[in-house]
């Protein structure tokens, strides 16, 4: 398997826009610090080649700690960056056409909402799922229906690759996503807004492993 599913446990998508005190590379180096297993460099609003330079920054900021770095929608940038893969939603590249771009070892995650979507997905080649949202959520704003607890074990049992939920997942309501199937949680502003992330990521994953 492509994807360790220990590796998803505590999955941080990043945004720097809420610590913009704090350069991204070192909020990323204090996450993985308090437990962080995962990576993703979503930042929506920077142009390509700022985009690109970031990538560079984590992945040197990542270097050696085994943590993987995963590039959201821009295959190009994960062809030449050193990462582990990408992740993609469901108007993004088409996952075959990844596949051929990335080859054959790179993970490639899909963004779903429903069962039918993770089985679609699973078919295609994806090697782990990120379902969502979990729970009400500011971050996006075009979001799909809410999934809550039930919805992703639904999803996580239609399917035998690893299921990370993700949106509006705080220290309040990560234990309701315990023992349901999923191979991890997904954050954003929880570690990405928090004083300090190390011991935001470090409070999440203790909630939800148990």
């Amino acid at each position: 398997m492509r994807c360790d599913p220990a590796r998803l446990a505590l999955y941080l998508v990043t945004d720097r826009r809420m610590r913009p005190d704090l350069p991204l590379p070192e909020l990323v180096r204090r996450a993985v610090a308090g437990g962080v297993t995962c990576v993703q460099l979503r930042e929506k609003e920077i142009e390509g080649g700022e985009f690109y330079r970031l990538a560079l920054a984590l992945g040197e900021a990542l270097a050696g700690s085994g943590i993987p770095l995963i590039i959201n929608d821009r295959v190009d940038v994960a062809a030449v960056v050193p990462c582990a893969g990408v992740h993609l939603g469901q108007k993004d590249l088409p996952l075959e056409a990844a596949r051929r771009i990335l080859g054959p070892d790179a993970v490639i995650g899909i963004s779903v909402n429903t069962p039918a979507e993770a089985v679609a997905a699973e078919r295609g080649g994806a090697d782990y799922l990120g379902a969502g949202p979990a729970f009400p959520t500011g971050t996006k704003l075009d979001t799909d229906p809410l999934l809550g607890p039930a919805g992703l074990r639904a999803v996580a049992a239609a399917v035998r690759i690893p299921v990370v939920a993700i949106g509006g997942i705080h220290t309040g309501n990560v234990r309701e996503l315990r023992g349901i199937g999923l191979a991890g949680v997904s954050v954003v502003s929880a570690i990405c807004a928090a004083p300090d992330p190390a011991a935001a990521a470090s409070e999440l994953l203790q909630y939800f492993t148990g």
